[in-house]
């Protein structure tokens, strides 16, 4: 009845970039090496997306990936936020090294893409269990306890992921998901409870990816709730994660009576506890700084718009004519719903400035009038703002990298077995994806 925290590393066969390198010749210049993943920052700038995925090396993700400082690309929310899609990266990492289409890497780029995927066929639906839990549903508080709030468990490895979202605004998969199973299998809070809590302090937080992940570790989303103990926090953690002692400290046939069990566990004994930590606000509105105004029809009057919002923030389009209108969007309607902390509307802000000087904030009912004076109106999909975009705007797919599955797949298996039948490497999968954008462009 439960999921026993198992990752099998990935050996690869030796990458090129793992093998010793010959010292270039006298006469030639050698290639700057690319900085190491673990240190660029998380700029919001193309520049720092581009470097990123330059500094990818396949082999040692695969291998090190399930570590928290292993070499993960820390590239979540730069797709996120569309300044790059998982085609480019793909495309990128295959420029300088040939993949399998099996290769751990582009797999897990399908997970990106296959929660899309449900969303897209689900809808808002994927905001409620997709299916029963381990409990009935009244088993689960519906609000997080400050304690875990705050980083004041007492359990090592659940107050080091909350204090490292806080400062950070990332958290490695790996953390995600402890922190997503100690809060609903051991405490017994809802997952949507933890889910809309998390969201809003990533920088990465992408609604489909984030709740479907949460409901995979729920068990709502898969078909056994996932559970981890201290031997794996121990494994695959720093020093200062390491939990021995603590409730997580046992079997996993005793965590998994646990999740089954409708009492939660307590918190760990006071004098475990470190001093609390305060949550960053959530602001429902963009801070001042950013330069937001209020939309105004005179401002796009018989001019073609081309619309940028904050999953759109990648180049301009070309095509685009020299006296087209580039407008910044924050829809007040959204982020009523889904606020953002400090870090993340920064980091937004900051690359949305770089696109245009021009950026509105507004509900969507005095966005679509001082919109109705343009003579064109255009923006990327997305589904975060599906219920307004189309009403005011021609929508332009963005780029895909994986082929659309019409059949139901409600397993990632099933998915990721129809999207890459029939292919060998990874750039197959690449020119699959072009040719069939270049037919449905000349249609």
């Amino acid at each position: 009845m439960y999921r026993k925290h198992q990752f099998d590393l990935v050996l690869d066969t030796p990458s090129p970039e793992d093998a010793p390198v010959a010292p270039a010749a006298a006469t030639v210049a050698a290639v700057p090496a690319p900085r190491p993943l673990a240190l660029l920052p998380l700029l919001p700038t193309l520049a720092a997306a581009r470097e990123r995925i330059a500094a990818v090396r396949p082999g040692a993700y695969a291998r090190t990936r399930n570590s928290l400082d292993g070499a993960v690309t820390g590239l979540s929310p730069y797709l996120t936020h569309g300044l790059v899609s998982l085609r480019e990266v793909l495309e990128g990492v295959c420029s300088r090294q040939a993949l399998d289409v099996q290769h751990k890497f582009v797999y897990e780029l399908g997970w990106r893409a296959f929660y899309r995927y449900v969303w897209a066929r689900r809808g808002a639906r994927i905001f409620d269990s997709l299916h029963a839990g381990p409990l009935p549903e009244a088993a689960y508080a519906r609000e997080l306890p400050a304690d875990i709030r705050e980083a004041a468990t007492g359990l090592p490895v659940i107050d080091q992921a909350v204090r490292t979202l806080y400062a950070t605004g990332t958290l490695h998969n790996h953390a995600r998901m402890w922190l997503a199973s100690y809060v609903v299998h051991l405490r017994k809070v809802h997952w949507r409870a933890g889910a809309d809590w998390m969201v809003g302090h990533l920088l990465d937080g992408d609604l489909a990816s984030n709740h479907l992940s949460w409901q995979w570790v729920a068990g709502t989303g898969s078909h056994k709730p996932y559970l981890f103990n201290a031997e794996n926090v121990a494994k695959y953690a720093p020093a200062e994660w390491h939990s021995p002692g603590t409730v997580v400290d046992t079997s996993y046939e005793a965590l998994g009576e646990i999740a089954l069990h409708p009492d939660p566990v307590a918190a760990e004994p006071a004098q475990r506890t470190r001093e609390r930590c305060k949550e960053p606000a959530l602001l429902p509105v963009p801070p001042e700084h950013l330069g937001s105004v209020a939309p105004e029809a005179q401002a796009v009057a018989g001019r073609d718009v081309w619309l940028v919002h904050p999953w759109s923030l990648g180049e301009l389009p070309s095509d685009l004519s020299a006296d087209t209108v580039v407008v910044g969007l924050y829809l007040s309607d959204f982020h009523l719903l889904w606020p953002w902390d400090q870090r993340r509307w920064d980091f937004v802000g900051a690359r949305m400035r770089e696109l245009t000087p021009l950026c509105w904030h507004g509900d969507a009912a005095t966005v679509g009038r001082a919109l109705k004076s343009a003579r064109s109106v255009r923006c990327v999909a997305d589904p975060h703002l599906a219920p307004w975009l189309p009403l005011w705007a021609q929508c332009v797919a963005p780029p895909e990298l994986f082929p659309v599955v019409d059949k139901p797949s409600d397993l990632f298996t099933q998915w990721w077995r129809r999207s890459t039948q029939g292919l060998q490497t990874a750039a197959e999968l690449l020119a699959r994806t072009e040719r069939k954008e270049r037919r449905d462009g000349g249609s």
